[in-house]
């Protein structure tokens, strides 16, 4: 077979592939996963797979497909569901029915994360096919709750022990290029209580929304000039006001007012330290005695990949390879489900076709060129990690 013929066949199988996940829709809410995940579960069961599907939550299936045994384990991960539609006029095509037209597959998910998906289904058949890994094992997982940022996708698999990566590679629109660096995450809930009171006497009260600006007013100065100076590479470490939601009604003086803070932190910092951080200024403010609280949300450490680490000296190798290219090293604005392993010390890298533009967009799309490229390094890499018995 000519090389121009496989990579034919290949996007015709990608392409096939991607129309099926498409055609299975998976999107939160509600974040049903089961269709799409037996659609996957079924394929590489019938590749020689051993596959679990495990759930916490009704109707959110998580995927697990193992091929050989013991370590390294190599562990490839995309997340199965999708953000809603949106704006249904904005589509110019049925959004759960793939149109292919100008090199590109359109469709919800097409490029976050069904496309990697795609990749990842066709890259564990052409294992299976080569005789699968000569050491160690291969392991394929698709999952729910990312787009939720819920614990009852890849968190859960690695909550139950289900997957102990040596590496782990997630599926992303990175254009084929890597993401070895996150910046950990922290979300808080700060609360300031007050006295209820008539609006037109709002001496007899005690604001709340007003306690709340002075709060986050001395957030804002003892914190933001430290962060300012927190800086490595293109990463900062960053404060956001998300949310804040106080009073029951404008005639009335409000006695409860919350906000919500999202906190990103160069991988070097931890998130209990950044809490307690944010914890000490509040409790330093002249407010009276139980006015004001703080409470951690969720949170996860950031991580980093070495470059010269055995896996993604792999895919850079593979990459370059491919795309006649040095690989190139991107920065993450979000956070992947990696996340969850970010302290269990091991290799974290983040691939796959297509721009994070196209994401969580209408008329969202993936280049079939891309999918192919990402499908040959992929299983470039895995050669090389590995090895395959039949190559």
């Amino acid at each position: 077979m000519t090389s121009q013929k496989a990579s034919t066949t290949t996007a015709d199988g990608l392409v096939a592939i991607l129309s099926e996940l498409i055609a299975r829709p998976s999107h939160y809410p509600p974040g049903d996963t089961r269709e799409i995940c037996a659609y996957a579960a079924e394929r590489l069961n019938k590749a020689g797979y051993a596959v679990e599907t495990l759930s916490r939550t009704d109707t959110w299936d998580n995927v697990v497909a193992r091929l050989g045994k013991g370590q390294p384990s190599l562990v490839f991960n995309a997340h199965a569901d999708t953000v809603g539609v949106g704006e249904r006029e904005k589509w110019k095509t049925d959004p759960f029915k793939a149109h292919v037209e100008d090199g590109k597959v359109f469709g919800l998910g097409a490029g976050n994360c069904k496309g990697s998906m795609a990749v990842q289904i066709w890259l564990a058949e052409e294992v299976a096919r080569r005789g699968g890994p000569a050491k160690g094992e291969v392991v394929f997982t698709f999952v729910a709750d990312e787009e939720h940022l819920g614990p009852d996708g890849m968190f859960y698999l690695r909550e139950t022990g289900k997957v102990k990566p040596t590496w782990l590679v997630l599926g992303a629109q990175t254009e084929n290029q890597m993401i070895t660096e996150e910046r950990g995450i922290l979300w808080a809930r700060i609360t300031t209580h007050g006295r209820a009171a008539h609006a037109g006497k709002p001496d007899a009260g005690d604001n709340a929304i007003l306690r709340m600006m002075r709060v986050l007013d001395a957030l804002h100065r003892d914190l933001s000039p430290k962060l300012a100076g927190r800086v490595a590479g293109d990463k900062k470490s960053t404060i956001n006001l998300g949310r804040i939601q106080g009073g029951h009604n404008t005639n009335v003086v409000p006695s409860h007012c919350f906000a919500e803070i999202d906190r990103r932190l160069l991988p070097e910092e931890k998130v209990g330290e950044a809490f307690a951080e944010m914890k000490e200024i509040l409790l330093a403010l002249d407010e009276p005695t139980g006015t004001v609280e703080i409470e951690f949300l969720t949170g996860t450490n950031g991580f980093t990949a070495p470059k010269d680490g055995e896996g993604v000296k792999a895919f850079a190798a593979a990459i370059e390879s491919v795309t006649g290219k040095p690989a190139r090293f991107l920065n993450a604005t979000g956070v992947s489900d990696g996340r969850y392993f970010a302290d269990d010390g091991i290799e974290i890298l983040n691939l796959g076709p297509g721009s994070g533009a196209e994401g969580h967009a209408a008329n969202e799309s993936v280049p079939i060129a891309e999918m192919v490229e990402s499908a040959r390094i992929q299983l470039m890499a895995v050669e090389k990690l590995l090895g395959l018995k039949r190559s």
